[in-house]
């Protein structure tokens, strides 16, 4: 029953978000502009393309974690896992998250090294976040659009460039081995609400303590995710119709819609945070209307659909198996046995890649 009315609660949340974000589109003729003016199907198909080669450079980066602590699993059977993990995003409410079936379903395939593979979903998803923030301040510095007269866009940049500040610190601080074995890591575990989040992510940082390496080949691998992310959406707003930010802005605004993934709602923040973005962001000799925004991310979140198919194929290639790990993780995820994945994903089409 408690888990019926949260997954009501955030569908509510998700269908006000959205029906707002529609009324505001319809005021500004986004949506009768998509259906009455062309548009640049080869774009999109273009679109469809980064955003696939995103999705597969983030299996390959948390393959490359995987194999960093001696978890044998092959490349083929890395991608059938994440594929299927990032179906399962996309699926209803009340089914377990994409992260926790991965951590799960690779640890049934390697019953010896369960904590290693819960430990390199936390962390491939804590250096995919952060590295959002840092492309993010990059782009903004670039383009120097925090000094923009506009002020809801010079916050935006002072918080980005504060929470990149904050991460780099707070990631350093966890690689000390006195922080992650010493009486401050029991106290953090043993905090109220977030101490299973920090115990989870104290172990996954002992693991991977000595691979420094392999940490720093992977944030490099997560710029290319972000980068044909933010390649993929801008491309997306080519070929539809309406005006257009430039690339550079589009390395700001897609990274911090997509961090929204943070917040458990599986429709919503991403869309909110782009549609006002596009909207604050001025645009030389033109601008673009509330609603444009809106238009581009749901395009993008079909286009995230379009690529989930890869895992739905292996879904009804492996149904009783994969009913087997959703039962086993729907398990783990109410009793919090052993190291509980609960990161956000980058660019998480249905609830951050």
């Amino acid at each position: 029953m408690k888990r019926f009315v949260i997954a009501a609660i955030k569908i509510g949340l998700s269908a006000g978000i959205i029906a707002y974000l529609v009324r505001d589109a319809q005021q500004n003729q986004a949506f009768s502009n998509l259906c009455s003016q062309p548009k640049q199907w080869w774009l999109l198909a273009a679109a469809w393309l980064a955003c696939a080669g995103a999705v597969l450079l983030t299996l390959i980066r948390w393959h490359l974690l995987i194999r960093a602590v001696a978890v044998p699993s092959t490349l083929r059977n890395s991608l059938r896992i994440g594929f299927l993990g990032f179906f399962v995003n996309l699926s209803p409410m009340g089914i377990v998250g994409g992260d926790l079936l991965k951590a799960v379903m690779l640890g049934r395939n390697h019953p010896g090294s369960r904590a290693k593979c819960a430990a390199s979903v936390v962390i491939d998803r804590v250096i995919g976040l952060y590295m959002l923030f840092v492309v993010a301040t990059v782009a903004i510095l670039m383009s120097q659009l925090w000094q923009l007269p506009v002020p809801a866009v010079r916050q935006v940049c002072y918080v980005t460039f504060a929470i990149t500040a904050v991460g780099a610190v707070g990631l350093g601080i966890m690689m000390i081995p006195a922080v992650t074995e010493g009486r401050l890591a029991q106290w953090l575990s043993d905090l109220p609400r977030v101490g299973r989040l920090a115990r989870s992510l104290i172990e996954s940082v002992r693991i991977y303590g000595r691979s420094p390496g392999v940490l720093a080949v992977a944030a490099l691998l997560s710029v290319g995710v972000h980068s044909l992310f933010a390649l993929g959406v801008f491309l997306i707003a080519c070929g539809l119709p309406g005006n257009v930010h430039s690339l550079g802005a589009h390395f700001v605004v897609t990274p911090l819609a997509s961090a929204t993934g943070v917040i458990p709602l599986p429709l919503g923040p991403f869309e909110y945070v782009l549609d006002s973005l596009y909207a604050y962001i001025p645009l030389a000799g033109a601008a673009i209307p509330k609603g444009q925004g809106l238009v581009v991310a749901l395009a993008y979140r079909i286009i995230n659909v379009l690529i989930a198919m890869i895992g739905a194929g292996y879904y009804f290639a492996a149904r009783r198996e994969l009913a087997e790990v959703l039962h086993e993780a729907d398990q783990a995820s109410d009793v919090g046995s052993g190291p509980t994945v609960v990161m956000a994903q980058e660019y998480r089409p249905a609830s951050a890649a």
